[in-house]
């Protein structure tokens, strides 16, 4: 019988990526959902539109019940509850998520043992950051006999081709500090500070990074024991959005922008201006992973780059790759894992391949 796949939050654009890639690399049929009672999507013949409301925990289930996979994309996740995976861990169904927050991302580690239990794999984190870059350093730490520090750098141009939802997440990524593994110990750092001028591939080429609150923080010392310090850093593209974003960190009063209606009128504006410069930037995404340690004896550092020119389609490549694995019963790894636990290089590597995904490797 031909495989189902439900695609939760799918009519938003990351989620129409996921949708895309999945139908370009298998011939499984998709459900994908949305609030409203009726879309306005050019659906294919192996894709059908289901109205759901997650609250709707009844029709939840019973979508749930009729898939082979579901993946998660109905962001933002800083407020999300780990409902959906545990539906698909009791009903043993496979489950993939673009979950961005690390609020998200401990809750749902903590349910590892009830899906190992179950048999059932559940990955976390896809998409392009978290997701394909946690494979970048995976790549690298596997030349490493011991991993030491890990540098992640992200750069997005515009409105990276995503819609509100990820400018939310961005807003929403500044309200509070957060820890960093850092010299062996969390340490609290404030959201978009320490700024760092990163050599990025053409056409980023200098580019501005600050702190961000992502979820590798949380996952990448568990994933590699030995490393003692993880950065995650993060910039837009034009540099006077790195600056306004700083401005809203840092200048506005704490309980302003802890605000719903705030973060609302923040994000919509935003996206209306990146709208604009779209057509000057792009919409391209660059991803620079950093990892240091030691290699027979001596201290190396290597480094390894990605970029696209679309950061939703990269997004959707990169969860749509992996539910083509687990489609295809080629990733088997019950339990609650992110991606650089679940994912070996080996089948990194042909997904690279397979959507012609070019790495610049460094050392």
């Amino acid at each position: 019988m031909t495989q189902s796949v439900l695609i939760l939050g799918g009519k938003g654009r990351i989620g129409s990526a996921v949708a895309e890639d999945i139908l370009k690399h298998t011939q499984v049929n998709i459900t994908i959902t949305g609030r409203s009672p009726e879309h306005s999507l050019s659906l294919g013949e192996r894709v059908e539109y289901l109205s759901l409301d997650l609250q709707e925990t009844a029709k939840l289930k019973n979508a749930i019940a009729k898939s082979n996979l579901v993946i998660h994309c109905a962001g933002p996740f800083h407020h999300r509850d780990t409902q959906v995976l545990e539906i698909c861990i009791d009903q043993g169904v496979n489950y993939l998520d673009v979950s961005d927050h690390r609020s998200y991302t401990q809750k749902a580690l903590n349910l590892h043992e009830k899906a190992v239990n179950a048999g059932v794999t559940a990955i976390i984190n896809t998409g392009i950051f978290p997701g394909i870059s946690n494979s970048l350093v995976r790549q690298l730490v596997d030349k490493l006999d011991t991993p030491q520090k890990i540098h992640l750098s992200y750069l997005v141009s515009g409105s990276g081709g995503a819609g509100v939802t990820v400018m939310r997440t961005t807003f929403l990524g500044l309200q509070h500090p957060f820890t960093a593994w850092i010299n062996g110990e969390w340490q609290v750092i404030k959201p978009y500070t320490d700024r760092e001028e990163i050599i990025f591939p053409a056409p980023y080429l200098r580019s501005g990074v600050y702190w961000f609150d992502m979820p590798e923080t949380v996952t990448l010392p568990l994933s590699f024991p030995t490393v003692k310090t993880v950065i995650t850093k993060f910039g837009s593209v034009p540099d006077f959005y790195n600056h306004l974003t700083w401005i809203t960190a840092h200048i506005f009063p704490q309980w302003l922008i802890q605000k719903h209606e705030t973060i609302e009128f923040l994000s919509h504006v935003s996206h209306q201006m990146t709208d604009f410069t779209d057509i000057f930037t792009g919409i391209g995404v660059a991803v620079r992973a950093e990892v240091t340690g030691k290699k027979d004896g001596k201290n190396v550092v290597y480094t390894s780059t990605l970029l696209h020119e679309n950061t939703a389609i990269a997004a959707g490549m990169g969860t749509g790759s992996i539910a083509k694995l687990l489609l295809a019963g080629k990733l088997k790894n019950p339990g609650v894992s992110p991606v650089e636990a679940a994912l070996t290089t080996e089948l990194f590597n042909q997904i690279v391949q397979e959507r012609n995904i070019e790495i610049n490797f460094q050392c």
